[in-house]
């Protein structure tokens, strides 16, 4: 058994907790305590204990990008070729060298589980390797060394939009039909630090026949699969679904039976009243990546309409143009700020909530994302003592941490029991030259 003493503690109420001692026993939770003294044999965590963060949507291949595509003008459809030029220099090797660092990143940022929306499957050209899971075992073995859990997020892509052709670059996502993802999919062993979930990679790129597939594959499991899709991130796919199906993206998931089940809509930036109700109705998620989309230009989704219908909101950092879970929780809240001219809709409760406990249930973790008997032993620390922090009272430290704090303020990490980060610096190897490695090699 191990003990953690937390000066301050966030337990789900509106206000932090002072004295909290943690026990954890075999990576759970065991017991907590309030207003308590430090044991002379507790791991003391001095600042704001929070669970650990949920990353629901992540592309490791993505963090390649950062910075290089931002020199002149663009949109996500130029941004989208420059992704394809990356996934190109990719194989089992240096996805792992990549991936190992980003996921280092994370949890040095507080997150302790993340949803990897896993398409780079085959060889260039469209060849399996001769393990035809072999990216995935990559990613999950990235994802070990890292000391974070991953939910394997296994995406099925079939056409370059539409109904259109493969680009040579695409033909590597492909597993050529429904039957056949599933079919891969089914062989995926998971380890102990592993969930399995299905994808859809958005209607441009899986008919709604083979969508119906998908959805029957992945709730007829034994232990009935968690799916995300991507939804209308961009006006064009919108304009393209109706024209193709008379319906929004949406609507054709609705009509294919994807909705019903643990569902994610990820970015859901443009949708219809319908929409929205399509969502609620089917006590559907959504995920809100705020960093990515105000990068690629998508827009500012409907996060206030759609938490008022009832639609539970969880995030992500996408395409990494940014690793900070803080930040993309006060975006949520800053951009609606931005569109409707009122402040405070999503206050530091729930954001948190969308960050911790909302974003472990969309990936298949239930029961953690808590700091509660039973949970997981899954919780950072932040040092309220930083440049950003220090002087906030313990009355605000929620308001503080959301929308004051970065990634940086991280100054420790458990996951499932083990100190992963400990001094604000990862225990297990140097990020940033793991980094510097994997961008060199691909």
């Amino acid at each position: 058994m191990t003990t953690y003493w937390c000066s301050h503690a966030w337990l789900g109420r509106d206000h932090p907790d002072s004295g909290v001692e943690i026990q954890t026993d075999q990576g759970i939770i065991t017991n907590v305590k309030t207003g308590t003294e430090p044991g002379e044999s507790a791991t003391r965590l001095q600042g704001l204990t929070l669970p650990g963060f949920a990353n629901v949507h992540s592309h490791a291949f993505h963090r390649a990008l950062r910075s290089r595509t931002q020199r002149g003008k663009g949109s996500f459809w130029t941004w989208r070729e420059n992704m394809y030029a990356v996934a190109d220099n990719l194989n089992p090797d240096n996805y792992y060298l990549l991936a190992r660092a980003v996921y280092g990143e994370m949890v040095s940022a507080g997150i302790s589980a993340v949803g990897e929306f896993h398409y780079l499957h085959h060889q260039p050209g469209g060849t399996p390797y001769d393990n035809p899971n072999a990216m995935g075992e990559a990613l999950f073995a990235a994802a070990a060394e890292a000391g974070i859990r991953i939910t394997l997020l296994d995406t099925c892509y079939l056409s370059g939009g539409f109904g259109a052709a493969l680009s040579p670059s695409q033909s590597r996502f492909s597993d050529g039909s429904a039957a056949a993802w599933s079919t891969r999919v089914s062989s995926i062993a998971l380890p102990e630090h592993g969930r399995l979930g299905g994808a859809v990679h958005s209607v441009r790129a899986v008919d709604p026949g083979s969508v119906s597939e998908i959805a029957e594959f992945v709730a007829a499991r034994p232990d009935p699969l968690p799916l995300h899709a991507h939804i209308s991130e961009q006006p064009l796919e919108n304009e393209e679904s109706l024209a193709a199906y008379g319906m929004t993206p949406t609507g054709v998931m609705a009509s294919a039976g994807a909705l019903e089940g643990n569902f994610t809509a990820i970015h859901a930036t443009h949708l219809t009243t319908d929409d929205i109700n399509l969502l609620a109705s089917s006590g559907s998620t959504a995920c809100f990546c705020p960093t990515t989309e105000r990068d690629l230009a998508d827009g500012i989704g409907p996060s206030r309409r759609l938490d008022e219908s009832g639609v539970t909101l969880t995030l992500g950092t996408d395409s990494h143009a940014m690793i900070d879970l803080l930040e993309e929780a006060r975006a949520l809240e800053l951009n609606h700020r931005l569109a409707s001219g009122e402040r405070g809709h999503h206050d530091a409760v729930s954001l948190l909530e969308m960050a911790t406990s909302n974003g472990n249930e969309a990936l298949g973790w239930t029961g953690s994302g808590t700091i509660a008997p039973g949970a997981a032993a899954d919780f950072l620390t932040l040092d309220m003592d930083s440049i950003r922090l220090a002087g906030s009272q313990p009355r605000d430290y929620l308001e503080a941490a959301v929308f004051s704090a970065s990634a940086t303020d991280v100054s420790s990490v458990i996951v499932a029991g083990q100190q992963i980060v400990a001094g604000g610096r990862h225990v297990r190897f140097d990020v940033a030259s793991a980094m510097r490695e994997a961008l060199g090699s691909t």
